[in-house]
Order: structure tokens, then sequence, then C-alpha cells
């Protein structure tokens, strides 16, 4: 049974407890030994731990430690470049015995999917352009299953099952709000742009029903969910009878919606709502991954670093009030 989050986890702190694997593999390390090297996660997060100097009769049975079993490890809660790290001494495979119940080592969206779905193809449903209607219904429709469960990234923002839902479904209801401030945009437009610019995620990514993602797809490390939107777009728009400007503007909203070439787009956003899109995504990544760090955070304390946020320490005021 669990009682060690790693939320709650301090620096120097001994703890015997029950973690999923989301990434392990044994490496060499400069004094040319053996160890360890896991990424660890339960409900509440994720964190990386390290076994020195592995004994030879040791590597058979840590080489059968894979992603998505739990294991049950003796560790010392340390810091590695301002951020916490478990320095682990024993580590076992779980049993029956040990009371397993997944949904203390599943992070998942705080929202019902089914609910989080339902509110985005009630908004896309209500759509009076017909065309952007169309091909929004057809990829909610087509995607259903996968969406119940997938995460909108491996390890970045909306790690977690039903993430790619939970993102979509915030960034609707700041692009609705938006809308009503910048009234030059075309809502429905904007609308279709957050439904469609990361749905080729679910073929970028790949994932267990559980919203562990196991690495990427021979596609996906080639072309990237940017490359394949567009493709999809074109597809599709072909396959509906969409008018070509819709579907350039729509393909061009999902190419440019990372901004820079760096991070994937070969083209900044060249009108209005394909630039808002940009900042509605990157809002909700910024706010989630906060949230993500300030949640493991004492009050009157700062966070670990987080690289997402150009590896800053963030504060959580000690007295907090949310209207």
């Amino acid at each position: 049974m669990k009682d060690i989050y790693i939320s709650d986890l301090r620096t120097n702190q001994d703890i015997v407890s029950y973690f999923i694997v989301k990434k392990s593999a044994v490496k060499t390390g400069s004094n040319k030994k053996a160890y360890l090297d896991l990424l660890l996660a339960d409900s509440t997060g994720e964190i990386s731990a390290k076994k020195w100097d592995i004994a030879d009769e040791e590597l058979p049975g840590l080489e059968k430690i894979k992603e998505g079993i739990v294991i049950k490890v003796k560790a010392l809660v340390t810091e590695w470049n301002g951020m916490k790290q478990l320095r682990v001494t024993r580590i076992r495979h779980t049993s029956a015995e040990d009371n397993i119940d997944m949904k203390d080592y599943i992070k998942a969206a705080p929202e019902d999917p089914e609910e989080m779905y339902a509110y985005i193809f009630a908004r896309a449903e209500a759509f009076e352009d017909d065309d952007l209607k169309r091909i929004c219904l057809k990829e909610l429709t087509d995607n259903r299953e996968k969406l119940m469960y997938y995460p909108a990234a491996q390890k970045n923002h909306h790690a977690e099952m039903a993430g790619l839902l939970y993102h979509v479904k915030r960034m609707l209801m700041m692009a609705e709000r938006a809308c009503q401030v910048y009234t030059n945009l075309d809502r429905e437009l904007v609308m279709a742009g957050v439904i469609l610019h990361d749905m080729e995620k679910l073929n970028e990514i790949e994932s267990n029903n559980m919203g562990i993602s196991t690495g990427y797809s021979f596609e996906g490390k080639l072309l990237g969910h940017l490359v394949q939107g567009v493709k999809k777009i074109d597809s599709l728009s072909k396959e509906l009878g969409i008018p070509e400007e819709k579907a350039v503007m729509l393909e061009h909203m999902i190419l440019s919606h990372h901004y820079e070439p760096e991070f994937g787009s070969p083209k900044r956003p060249l009108f209005p709502e394909a630039e808002m899109l940009h900042y509605l995504d990157v809002l909700d990544a910024k706010m989630f991954d906060m949230q993500e760090a300030l949640d493991k955070t004492e009050p009157g304390e700062f966070s670990d670093k987080v690289w997402t946020l150009d590896n800053r320490t963030l504060y959580r005021r000690k007295e907090e009030s949310r209207s």
C-alpha cells in the first residue's frame, strides 16, 4: 500500500515506497561501472532515480525492470542540479501481496475524460461554418477512443492520462473569452485551430491505455505532429471537399503554432487567428507547468528548477487566496 507520494518528498529524506516505472535503462558511468537510470512516477508527479555501482549478479533482475510496472524501492532523496532525485539502495518487483491500486500511480487529468470530450464536441457541433464543423467533428469522432486516455506529451506539459483532452478544453475556454475581447478574430477558426492543432500527437506519441508514453512512433520521430497534422488536414480537406483557402489556413495554424523554427515551426503565424492559437497554447502549457511545480512546494518556499520554464525556481506564496 502506498503512503509516500512524490509531491511529499523532501531532500535528505529516507523512504521506502512504491512507484511506477516510466523509463528504465542500465548504463555505464564514467567510472566504468554499471548503474540503473530510472524515471519513476505516481499520481502526483515523477522523479529521476539512480541505483549506482550495480554488481554483476544484480544485472539480470534489474534488466527485467520495464516501463509500466510498479516497483518497490528504498532510497534517499537527494538533489542534482536543483532537482530532487532518488539514490536507490534497494529495489524489487511487486507481487499480489503488495495490494497495488493503480490509481495511486497513474497521473490523470483532473476532469472526467467523457465530460471533457463532450464539452469539446459540443463546441464544434455548434459551429455555423459547416466546413469547420465537419472537419472538427470528423477528427473528434475518429479519434474518440484514443482521446479518452492519451497524454499531450511524453514528458512536458499535460503528460498525463487524458492530458490532451484537458489541454484542448482549457484552450477552448480561453479562446472563447479572447474572442470576446478581440472582436476582429474569426471565433470559429480560432476554436477549430485549437481542436485540431495537436490532434496528430495521437500518432506521433506512443502511449498505453493508462496514458503513459512509451516513446515516439516511426513517423513521429521523422516528421513530428506539426507535419503529421498538415498531412492529415490536407487529406481530410480533399475527402470532405473543404475549400482550398480554408484548408491551407488550418494547415498554416498547425504548422506555425510552435512559432520558432527551433521548436519545429518553419513559418511564424501570418494571420491573427494563427497568432492567437500560438499564445493560447503557450499560456496553457506554462500555467500547467507552474501549477505542477507549485503543487510540490511548501508555502513560503521555492520550487525545484523547472526546465520547461528556463530552469526557473518558482515561489509559492504563504497565504494562498483564489477568487
